[in-house]
């Protein structure tokens, strides 16, 4: 077990938090002006020298309380939506389902653990042995062909900084687990799944209307041939 020097921890938790504040307030960001350069550069500033701050007069003191580290993985996809706020990509899709999916997974499994419901030692593993190493290779040469075959580059560069991270540095706090996941980017993949299931269930939704608009309603195609034969019996009684 190898743990990363204390020093670097907290430099790392002082810029990590920071990403992140300054992500949720762009993505809080409602004004009817469009959010321009200069304004996404002051607020990652200014949430740099907040989080700044010495002892507890940083608000980095008690998010690292409730929460430890942001994660390598959390700091990537924030950097990743911070960049695509900076060239204007406002309705990019922040979590795939399918990186919800994995994290969500790994994540109710790691807790369970952790609880200990399960009692099989994940989290532990992720601080050495074979099974980190082989992972983080694993999933380093995975990001990297996915990277040069330009499928979810962003997504997989930031997976892939993450596992640099604890490779190089040992960072955040020594095990690949938390390297990749922590419980706010656990909430952010179940809520994203949440979002693909209502947005589903809406498209669904608006197929079927639109199949029965598009459908004759037997009503209506009865009236023609209702009324031509009122007419008809009318006048055979005129008649008799």
């Amino acid at each position: 077990m190898i743990l990363p020097a204390l020093a670097s921890q907290i430099v790392y938790g002082r810029v990590g938090w920071a990403i992140v504040a300054a992500t949720v307030v762009c993505t809080l960001w409602r004004s009817a002006v469009p959010m321009s350069r200069a304004t996404l550069a002051a607020i990652v500033a200014g949430a740099l020298a907040v989080m700044a701050l010495p002892g507890n007069l940083s608000p980095a003191w008690y998010l690292g309380l409730a929460f430890q580290y942001p994660s390598g993985l959390l700091v990537g996809c924030c950097l990743l939506r911070l960049t695509q706020r900076w060239n204007g990509s406002r309705r990019s899709q922040a979590m795939p389902q399918m990186l919800a999916g994995v994290l969500a997974l790994a994540g109710l499994l790691l807790y369970l653990d952790a609880l200990g419901v399960l009692t099989r030692g994940y989290y532990y593993a992720g601080f050495g042995g074979a099974v980190a190493p082989l992972v983080a290779i694993v999933l380093a040469v995975a990001c990297a062909l996915a990277i040069i075959l330009q499928h979810s580059r962003g997504h997989a560069a930031a997976l892939l900084g993450a596992v640099v991270l604890f490779s190089v540095l040992r960072l955040p706090t020594g095990n690949l687990w938390d390297a990749l996941l922590d419980p706010l980017l656990f909430g952010w993949a179940i809520v994203a799944l949440l979002a693909g299931a209502r947005r589903r269930a809406g498209r669904r939704t608006s197929g079927c209307v639109a199949a029965n608009d598009g459908e004759p309603v037997p009503g209506a195609a009865l009236q023609p041939l209702a009324a031509e034969h009122f007419s008809s019996l009318k006048e055979q009684v005129g008649g008799q």
